[in-house]
């Protein structure tokens, strides 16, 4: 009797290394032999740190040639048949759709179909849009789904839009995103007030809204309110729909807004701002930053899309308005700073909320019962 293995597909090495590591933590704890099969960057060191064995993979993300996809599937399928995992867990969309058919090839049919959010999918509107939706449910649901195959996402919504239903615990895994430590990201004591402060930590997509948090603000100034803005993100040149350097720095320039680039330090960020902004234009799956800012007893201002609104309940640990509108967001902004104790009394509810089955425990245990229960099959020869 062997040990489990477990093999992860991602895109980056980073993106796993960010969100992922507890997933790879559950597994070992399990005593499962992991890999992680990314494209390499700079984060070798941390993934192979927390057990695992990183198999470097080459490969364009942007490239949607069926050329270059079916080469992708064939470098896959040659990985993942010389691992021979017991257990493939798939993270985003695109791994999901490419190692899913190559594992299926490989012939490994227990298959986790990790759903971190539908991206483009769920962020777009109009036919191009819903074309794509169409095709990545017909592709998931018909040619790469199995008796075997299991759909973990991070929020009910997604489940939802593939057809599933979120309650079915045969099929369906729901878990608080990637979970976070309360234990590491504690809760701060807010910082004097007036003016209050608020802050976006995000990825600089345009799909995160930060265009329009620039706009609240400056709606919400000319209104008198004393509010001020830091953005904190990278430019992503090889994304297609990241922010230009060149506008982040023309929003640097305006009154109440700074973008400080990246940030490391989260809990220094939320240690110096009163309230989280995340406007997301969709295709979330249970963004971090705002689990993060909970954790410290900060409040979110957020839109009413998948994820952001399943965690935040209007009123309670936040505000949540509809998408893409400035001057709803500009509101909030105005109430918030002139009621301090608002945001605090928030703040601790936020906290509340992520205790109560988001922390990167409760993430650990969940996976754990999925992978627990696929070993649990017949037609396994490992210790499961």
């Amino acid at each position: 009797m062997r040990r489990p293995r477990l093999l992860f597909v991602a895109t980056e090495d980073w993106f796993f290394a960010s969100h992922f590591l507890p997933m790879l933590r559950a597994a070992r704890e399990l005593d499962y032999d992991v890999a992680v099969i990314a494209r390499e960057r700079h984060h070798r060191r941390i993934i192979e740190g927390a057990g695992a064995q990183l198999i470097a993979l080459e490969a364009e993300r942007r490239s949607l040639d069926p050329r270059a996809l079916f080469r992708q599937v064939r470098a896959l399928k040659r990985l993942i048949e010389a691992y021979r995992p017991d257990i493939l867990h798939c993270i985003a969309l695109k791994p999901i759709a490419l190692a899913g058919l190559a594992g299926k090839l490989a012939g490994v049919d227990r298959r986790v179909y990790a759903l971190t959010g539908l991206g483009f999918l769920g962020a777009s509107q109009g036919f191009v849009a819903s074309a794509a939706r169409l095709a990545a449910r017909l592709w998931l649901r018909e040619a790469i789904d199995g008796p075997k195959v299991r759909f973990l996402f991070e929020n009910p919504d997604d489940a939802l839009s593939l057809g599933l239903d979120p309650q079915d615990a045969a099929k369906v895994r729901i878990v608080g995103g990637a979970g976070v430590d309360p234990l590491i990201l504690m809760p701060l004591p807010m910082p004097p007030a007036p003016p209050l402060k608020v802050a976006i930590v995000a990825r600089m997509l345009w799909s995160k809204g930060v265009d329009l948090a620039v706009e609240a603000v400056r709606l919400a100034r000319a209104e008198g309110a004393r509010v001020e803005l830091t953005i904190h993100g990278a430019p992503d040149p090889s994304n297609p729909k990241a922010i230009p350097l060149e506008t982040l720095q023309g929003w640097t320039r305006r009154p109440g807004v700074h973008w400080a680039g990246a940030t490391r330090d989260v809990e220094a960020v939320w240690a110096a701002h009163h309230l989280c902004i995340l406007p997301s234009r969709g295709g979330e799956g249970l963004p971090r930053t705002i689990l993060e800012a909970a954790s410290c007893a900060r409040p979110v201002l957020t839109t009413d899309v998948p994820g952001c609104r399943y965690f935040i309940r209007d009123g309670r640990d936040g505000l949540v308005v509809p998408p893409d509108d400035p001057a709803a967001l500009a509101k909030a902004l105005i109430m918030l700073a002139g009621a301090p104790s608002l945001a605090e009394r928030m703040g601790a509810s936020a906290r509340a909320r992520l205790l109560d089955g988001f922390t990167e425990r409760d993430v650990m245990s969940g996976v754990k019962s999925l992978y627990r229960g696929l070993l649990a099959q017949p037609g396994t020869d490992v210790a499961a």
